[in-house]
């Protein structure tokens, strides 16, 4: 029996580099959009610029279809100096790769990440 070939719309549509910015390092994750998973890959150095050999090696090697920057915005959703400065980061990695760059919010990992402390918390586990 022969093997059938899955249909090009079933394909996954690829990876994901999500870089977590700040003004000393970058986190640099991997996430795979068919399974909506990400796994943290490394931190690069970010003095007065990115480190971008490091994440050069990154983009090559993972060959992302799109990049995601967090955004950290204010607690009302307002743009800060740092959100300006992600952006800035986000518009020079659209413009090094040619790739599609989005922004994620990161006000609502932390909000998750704090509920999900509580949780723990009250169960006993920590």
């Amino acid at each position: 029996m022969r093997k059938q070939a899955m249909p090009e719309s079933a394909a996954p549509s690829g990876y994901i580099l999500c870089f977590d910015f700040c003004l000393r390092r970058i986190g640099v994750a991997v996430g795979q959009s068919a399974t909506w998973t990400a796994n943290s890959l490394e931190t690069v150095s970010h003095r007065q610029n990115p480190d971008w050999p490091a994440i050069d090696r990154v983009v090559n090697e993972w060959q992302p279809s799109t990049l995601l920057v967090g955004l950290p915005l204010g607690p009302d959703g307002e743009e800060t100096r740092m959100s300006k400065a992600a952006r800035d980061f986000g518009a020079s990695l659209q413009k090094r790769y040619a790739l599609e760059t989005r922004f994620a919010d990161e006000r609502l990992s932390s909000r998750a990440a704090e509920e999900r402390f509580v949780e723990l918390r009250a169960s006993g586990g920590l």
